[in-house]
């Protein structure tokens, strides 16, 4: 009886491990990305750009770090944003020490708050290659009013995007908390490839059955990789 009750559970588990066609679900994507907005006082851009290179650096060194970058916006200075991945959560929140470190450099010169925001992946495309000199980043915010075709037309586009040459990345994440929020994290080898994707067809095409659906102005940032 032992032995049957035995079999009888094993069978019960392994069965709660495929979906209701008896296929295996899907692994869960438990990467945890941060898009941070920063502002500081113009006069303060070179201790700004000490202290977020310092910060990039040791959390790059942090186990789960998978990616950091910081950019400064083109035409804006003073203004950066810090793209990061982290394995998962449990990474993500132990490099709170380091980030404490950045937050006490930046609050007497900061003009507006620390904007981070929380995302996990809609696609995210393969590791990319090193970006030169000439790179140029788009990050872009959207939100969507009742609309659950937004996420398929927002992978069409990363698809379609990432086959054009000059191509370097392009990754669209979802907001933890609200998920009809996205953000766009693309980069370009130079500005005549970025140039040559905003006059693409399927570019057009997809911005406008986007816009259809938005509930706000998209809020679209030029950046310049910190080096």
């Amino acid at each position: 009886m032992p032995r049957l009750l035995f079999f009888l559970l094993s069978t019960v588990i392994a069965s709660s491990n495929f979906g209701p066609q008896g296929r295996a679900d899907a692994p869960v994507d438990a990467t945890v990305y941060g898009v941070t907005y920063v502002e500081v006082m113009p006069s303060s851009r070179a201790a700004a750009t000490a202290a977020l290179k310092q910060f990039r650096d040791a959390s790059r060194k942090q186990e789960g770090c998978l990616r950091l970058d910081v950019f400064e916006q083109i035409g804006r200075p003073a203004h950066f944003a810090i793209i990061e991945s982290w394995r998962d959560q449990q990474a993500f929140d132990a490099r709170d020490a380091v980030q404490k470190k950045l937050l006490d450099t930046l609050q007497p010169i900061r003009v507006s708050d620390y904007d981070q925001r929380p995302y996990k992946p809609l696609t995210v495309g393969s590791a990319a290659p090193a970006a030169n000199s000439q790179a140029i980043s788009v990050v872009a915010h959207a939100d969507f009013v009742a609309a659950p075709q937004a996420p398929a037309l927002l992978k069409r586009l990363a698809e379609a995007s990432r086959r054009e040459e000059g191509n370097v990345r392009f990754d669209v994440l979802q907001h933890m908390m609200r998920a009809n929020h996205f953000t766009v994290v693309e980069t370009w080898q130079n500005q005549k490839a970025l140039d040559a994707h905003a006059a693409a067809a399927h570019t057009k095409q997809h911005r406008d059955e986007l816009h259809s659906i938005t509930g706000s102005p998209l809020d679209e940032r030029v950046y310049k990789a910190v080096e």
